[in-house]
């Protein structure tokens, strides 16, 4: 499986009930990825994306693709626009998105565990899995939180440090030598990321994002934000524009990287903070160990076929 796809060919699923209301598109699925995910949720012009909820064991962050709104936190409410960054930590604040009258566009990156919990604090549920506990209303935990009515809407005031702007946050080169280069801005660390992390991703016309690489414990996820280029997957190349969304899972063994083409290329990279994982450069035949922070350049390799 091609772990690529794009947001225009993957079928979304409508969700409506009473406030909520918004399209949900897996693109994390549709592109093969397996320990981390990502879904575009189209909000509809006055409606909110979810019920008010807070994560026991995953952390999210969320990128503003286009319209406006307001992000609610605990009650708490600010304004929200293209090109925003959010980040909800585990057991942190109750949160949700409300669209403005032109809806609101996001992608919503979080982590696959599990079993993942899940308390709706105004419905006053805890949803584990595909199982929920609550005072006795029934009915699906969406249905419940409509049943509670439109959350208060405060006037918005500033905005906490876990909301940024993508261009206030600095812009560093990387890899000026050679075919790699990149203009990078470490959103989730500009918004507090702890487990996880988002980078915005500026590639002249015919460079390298990164040298080929892959990764032994850390998942990424990559979707193209404008321009086009090129999937490198090993010895194989895939066209790649905005829309496309490639997911790469640990221990694949195969070495990936985005190539800019004529026009350039601007992608978003999720990925994991594995303090275990690995990463193996082929074309230089270096081994970084995230963990010790060392990197090594190997004279020989050999390869474990699994078999001993």
């Amino acid at each position: 499986m091609t772990p690529l796809a794009h947001w225009d060919e993957v079928e979304g699923e409508h969700f409506e009930r009473g406030h909520i209301a918004a399209t949900w598109t897996d693109l994390g699925s549709a592109a093969g990825s397996v320990t981390v995910g990502v879904h575009r949720i189209r909000i509809d012009p006055g409606k909110w994306s979810t019920p008010a909820h807070a994560e026991g064991t995953e952390e999210e962050i969320f990128y503003v693709l286009a319209g406006s709104g307001l992000s609610w936190q605990d009650g708490r409410v600010c304004e929200v626009a293209a090109d925003d960054c959010l980040v909800h930590l585990a057991k942190a604040e109750a949160h949700t998105l409300r669209a403005g009258p032109g809806g609101l566009d996001v992608l919503a990156f979080g982590q696959r565990a599990h079993p993942t919990m899940t308390h709706l604090p105004r419905a006053g549920i805890a949803w584990l899995g595909r199982t929920w506990v609550d005072v006795g209303r029934g009915g699906h935990p969406f249905e419940q939180e409509a049943a509670v009515g439109e959350p208060e809407v405060a006037a918005p005031s500033g905005r906490p440090s876990s909301i940024v702007a993508t261009v206030e946050v600095p812009q560093v080169e990387r890899g000026s030598g050679g075919d790699v280069l990149r203009l990078a801005r470490d959103l989730g660390r500009a918004a507090g990321s702890a487990h996880t992390g988002l980078r915005h991703v500026t590639v002249p016309a015919g460079k390298l994002g990164a040298p080929p690489h892959c990764h032994s414990a850390e998942e990424e996820i990559f979707v193209v934000l404008d321009g086009d280029g090129a999937l490198l997957l090993g010895d194989e190349e895939h066209p790649v524009r905005a829309g496309s969304v490639v997911a790469r899972p640990a221990a694949s063994r195969v070495a990936h990287s985005l190539r800019a083409g004529a026009g350039g290329l601007v992608y978003l990279a999720y990925g994991t903070r594995e303090p275990n994982d690995i990463t193996y450069y082929p074309r230089s035949g270096k081994i970084s160990f995230r963990g010790v922070g060392v990197i090594a350049r190997l004279e020989q390799l050999d390869y474990w076929d699994g078999e001993s």
